[in-house]
């Protein structure tokens, strides 16, 4: 177990003014002592008089035993390990920007661990492998991680890190980092009365089917009922699959358009729900049960 506890940072202590997340250990009249979360738990102190702007009538309301807490750093003595810590000089804008920070470094150090684990090979030497140099060369190991589902070896290329370390640790990374696939679409109306009619708009929605991009994206046209038209996909990248479809939307007018026909967005491309999906199922079903030949009164009658 102690082979699988380390820091996540390179420094072994924060620097003074550094926003740090803490959990509160103890709490007495002269203040409270916490852990460093991000810094393998080393001890820090919140002075009474740094807990809040306010005159404190009792410090169990302002403070509690296993609450995580965001603080600054007042004072650093690393010879005998005492660090100062304020929570009264920390902001609302500064509690989030700590917080995203442990969240990206709380969900690298898990990959790092795991992978300490299963490889049987100390943290702190996959650390100094190749985890902080990430944290120097990316401002932050988690970004890194990010890239490197998509190229790993630009990533890890140039560090020393073995086949089976490697193995597991893009396993993790893409178990953990791959973004979850979101459904894309949008809604098109596509008119064409000249001569070609039909087979034109045949041609221009087999046009902006067959556009592509990296990485491929599966594009699905349907009709729902003449003239409207659904243009589907899914990507793990919202923001370049909403721009893709835009792409596949553009070039459908662009060929529509130059046989004499014209396209309508009714909804420009965006991610829909589960819900949006069931609408669209009623919807079709509804417009095949209005278009659907119904018999009438025997002509006799």
């Amino acid at each position: 177990m102690e082979n699988n506890n380390c820091r996540m940072y390179e420094s072994k202590f924060p620097d003074v003014e550094d926003l740090v997340m803490v959990q509160v250990k103890n709490v007495n009249q002269v203040g409270a002592y916490v852990v460093l979360l991000e810094y393998n738990n080393i001890e820090g102190m919140i002075l009474l008089s740094e807990l809040s702007r306010r005159r404190i009538r009792s410090i169990n309301k302002l403070i509690r035993v296993g609450r995580t807490e965001v603080v600054t750093v007042l004072r650093v003595d690393k010879e005998k390990g005492y660090i100062d810590l304020s929570k009264r000089r920390v902001s609302a804008e500064d509690i989030q920007k700590c917080e995203e920070k442990y969240n990206r470094g709380k969900a690298v150090h898990s990959i790092m661990r795991h992978v300490s684990e299963t490889c049987q090979v100390p943290l702190v030497k996959l650390y100094e492998d190749f985890g902080w140099k990430l944290y120097k060369k990316y401002t932050h190991a988690y970004e890194a991680f990010k890239f490197a589902v998509q190229e790993p070896d630009k990533v890890l290329g140039e560090y020393d890190v073995g086949e089976e370390i490697k193995k597991q640790l893009l396993l993790n990374i893409n178990r953990r980092m791959t973004p979850p696939a979101v459904r894309i679409r949008a809604d098109v109306e596509v008119t064409c009365f000249a001569y070609e009619g039909i087979d034109a708009i045949k041609e221009a929605l087999h046009a902006g089917e067959q556009l592509t991009c990296n990485p491929p994206l599966d594009i699905k046209i349907k009709l729902v009922a003449p003239p409207l038209y659904v243009i589907m996909t899914t990507s793990h990248d919202k923001e370049a699959g909403i721009n893709h479809l835009q792409n596949v939307c553009d070039r459908i007018g662009e060929a529509i358009v130059a046989k004499g026909g014209a396209m309508n967005i009714k909804d420009a491309p965006r991610t829909v729900s589960d819900r949006d999906d069931q609408l669209l199922t009623l919807m079709m079903e509804r417009m095949e049960s209005q278009n659907r030949e119904v018999a009438g009164d025997d002509p006799d009658d």
